[in-house]
């Protein structure tokens, strides 16, 4: 039966008269449809199986990619206009999956969509949340947090007859198997997100995100990142990483056992790969599976330190995970002997006490345990494994200089342009063919074209065209509205004092008061913010609502609103970032150097067209080297520089606001105007960090922002250059290919096939 007939066949069963049909009812029958043709798919084959464990995999809607993948877009597209809607209608009837939250989850996703992409036999192994983060509410003019339910009757979640009991303290509870399928690009293959749940799901709080973080058996899956600010939200962190852990173990060992294979030779024909801290628990709980099956300890440890793989994502102290070794003991507390002989281990490798697993408190520090016990070590850009190896981690780089690689993170292009930007899309596949979709790095043969003039005035059309749909968009969504003709700078990411918001509203409130003052720019701005903040995360929340009250602020000025707006668009998640990344002009990319590891929303803006406004940190640093500093706009201290600062506990915030401009932009915070507005105490949190705190080094980099910002707006004045520097970006944005990454990992690290 083709995909058509499947698609009439749901309906028909439910009694629907296509033409009659809802959008929902659309959206139902076309992912019926796939989940069928996706199941009925072979699934990949190698000498080596990967099982990727994270938790997080923020996949966003899959109604559109996986018609992309499964070459099913033109056909899905001439199915519905005979019945009187189109794709983007349906589309949006779907519920995104709530699995994740930031770039860790969303890199995740890419990989998983490349590893299925490339033919290579590898499974996700993650978590089945079931109300996500939360829903964020701004309505209030600051961040409220709701449940953030996605699972319907016809989601793509695909119930297994697997379930596997996970050995807790109180006793065992039982992992149910849910799918989702991965199909690669065109290659006819699928591969598997596994994600394991409790058989009895609580449902989701009447108001607010408030659960019993006690009810283990019910409420272990509801919610991503449990408030951790109490002990039993830590606790219940602990039971869900163990639970994930030890149920994925069991599946690996499972299909070890349906494929034939001897568990004492699991490396031969397995790879693990530890996605951040939060699966670390994989390498003790393989442990302890496999002597259970009968091979011996000293064995089974040299098996999964050959197996094993971990990828650092943070050189945050905060995001290093750290637990008690009391909280393991009444969480699994048969993991306590295993953790305790690996900590023996080690020490026999070295005796310098700070690369110890246990430390003199007896605290379990996680990334110690994986680098100890992992065959291969990574960074996700080429500034943060340097850090890693030169500093953050450079005593078990001496002791593992073989460990240690690179993995610079990357993007799925199927995703983030083929289906968030189509026009985009067609007019690179006219320029230089279709080769690019597959080999990313053939993006760079519109390097032969950057003098076309009939190009470069495509590309504008179309970010034109962008812009206004994004306009329409916010307006539907959110009563909105925006001119086109402005110039849109998009922040978006997951709101975190590192990430400098702060900063970005030090700028606005430069911008509103230089307005005020008579100097009248020559084209609008429009200020693009997104973000949630962790419900425990105070200062950060308290950030979100200096923003809304600027924003609120200068829309009832006006002298100052047909120039200068805010918008700050609630509960950000994949689908918001398919709206403004084709829209962006600007690219926001300013955390302090030296902190942001990678991330990947620089490099989806640059395959759209926006040129980057960042620090020298993360993957900012390979894109200006690729694009040329004359095609990006840099600013701020190095990550040398920043480093030192720590070290030296150089960075005094009053030595760069007393008697300087800057201080009247600290002081509109809590003026008048803003307190007629906001809640005071907010306001003043932010105030007062930022003159006697500010530890992300808001106040280092203000002026060289501001001025670099400034230089920015102007040269967009000058289209021809400006278009031209965007195609530039474009050109060379394949390096950042996720499909790149994940064959680099194959080669150094799984050896799959």
């Amino acid at each position: 039966m083709n995909f058509e007939d499947r698609v009439r066949e749901f309906l028909s069963q439910h009694n629907v008269a296509p033409e009659a049909a809802t959008g929902e009812q659309l959206m139902q029958a076309l992912t019926s449809a796939l989940r069928q043709m996706q199941f009925d798919a072979p699934k990949t084959q190698g000498k080596r199986k990967l099982y990727y464990f994270s938790a997080e995999f923020l996949v966003g809607r899959l109604l559109r990619a996986n018609l992309i993948n499964l070459g099913l877009v033109d056909r899905a597209e001439a199915l519905l206009q005979g019945w009187g809607t189109t794709l983007a209608e349906v589309e949006d009837c779907e519920p995104e999956p709530s699995l994740g939250n930031g770039g860790l989850g969303r890199l995740a996703a890419c990989f998983m969509d490349s590893i299925a992409s490339l033919g290579l036999p590898g499974d996700g192994v993650g978590l089945n949340y079931h109300y996500g983060l939360f829903r964020q509410d701004l309505s209030q003019g600051y961040q409220l947090e709701e449940p953030n339910p996605w699972i319907e009757r016809e989601s793509w979640l695909c119930s297994t007859p697997f379930t596997f009991d996970v050995p807790f303290a109180f006793g065992n509870l039982r992992a149910k198997l849910f799918d989702i399928e991965v199909p690669g690009y065109k290659n006819g293959v699928v591969n598997r997100l596994h994600l394991f749940d409790v058989e009895n799901p609580a449902p989701a709080p009447e108001h607010g995100i408030s659960f019993n973080k006690n009810d283990i058996e019910h409420c272990l899956t509801s919610f991503l990142y449990p408030d951790d600010s109490d002990e039993a939200g830590r606790l219940l962190r602990v039971y869900q990483e163990y639970f994930m852990v030890c149920a994925g173990a069991q599946l690996i060992l499972h299909e070890m056992d349906e494929a034939g294979h001897p568990l004492d030779q699991l490396d031969k024909f397995v790879a693990v790969h530890i996605n951040d801290t939060h699966p670390s628990m994989v390498i003790p709980e393989l442990i302890r599976q496999l002597v259970a099956r009968g091979v011996s300890v000293d064995r089974a440890v040299e098996i999964v330190e050959n197996t094993c793989a971990y990828t650092n994502h943070t050189i945050l102290a905060e995001a290093l995970e750290t637990w008690p070794i009391d909280f393991i003991s009444r969480v699994a507390p048969q993991l306590v002997p295993i953790i305790q002989d690996l900590d023996r281990r080690a020490r026999l490798r070295t005796q310098n006490e700070k690369l110890a697993i246990l430390d003199k408190n007896n605290v379990v520090h996680m990334a110690h345990m994986d680098v100890h016990f992992c065959c291969k070590v990574n960074g996700v850009a080429a500034l943060h494994t340097k850090i890693l190896e030169e500093s953050e981690m450079h005593g078990f780089y001496q002791l593992y200089p073989d460990k240690f690689n690179n993995k610079t993170n990357g993007i799925t292009f199927r995703r983030w342009l083929m289906g968030c930007n189509p026009d985009l899309a067609n007019l690179i596949t006219q320029t230089i063919g279709d080769s690019w979709i597959k080999d990313a790095s053939q993006l760079e043969r519109l390097l032969d074209h950057v003098n076309d003039e009939n190009l470069l005035n495509a590309l504008d059309a179309i970010k034109t065209s962008n812009k206004k749909r994004l306009a329409a968009w916010l307006e539907k969504k959110e009563g909105v509205q925006i001119d086109t003709n402005a110039v849109f700078d998009v922040q978006i990411k997951r709101l975190h004092q590192y990430k400098r918001q702060q900063m970005n509203a030090l700028y606005a409130i430069w911008k509103y008061l230089d307005i005020k003052n008579g100097h009248i720019p020559s084209r609008p701005l429009v200020m693009f913010f997104a973000a949630k903040a962790a419900p425990a995360y105070i200062l950060a929340k308290d950030i979100i609502h200096v923003l809304l009250c600027l924003s609120k602020l200068i829309a009832n000025d006006p002298a100052v609103s047909p120039w200068l707006k805010i918008v700050v668009i609630e509960n950000y998640n994949v689908t918001v970032a398919e709206h403004l990344i084709p829209a962006a002009n600007i690219s926001e990319q300013i955390s302090l150097a030296s902190k942001e590891a990678s991330g990947t929303g620089n490099m989806k803006m640059m395959a759209n067209g926006a040129l980057t406004l960042g620090t020298q940190d993360g993957a900012n640093v390979e894109i200006v080297n690729l694009v040329g500093k004359e095609n990006a706009y840099e600013f701020g201290r190095t990550s040398e520089e920043v480093i030192k600062l720590y070290a030296t506990n150089g960075y005094h915030p009053t030595d760069f606001w007393k008697g300087s401009d800057i201080e009247r932009l600290i002081d509109f915070i809590v003026s008048p105007e803003m307190l007629a507005i906001g809640q005071s105490e907010s306001l003043t949190r932010v105030y007062k960090d930022l003159l006697s705190h500010d530890w992300f080094m808001t106040l280092l980099d203000i002026e060289d922002y501001i001025k670099t910002k400034e230089q920015c707006l102007a040269d967009f004045e000058d289209r021809h250059a400006w278009i031209k520097k965007t195609l530039i970006n474009i050109a060379h944005a394949g390096f950042f290919s996720s499909d790149r990454t994940i064959a680099e990992y194959n080669r150094d690290i799984w050896h799959l096939v």
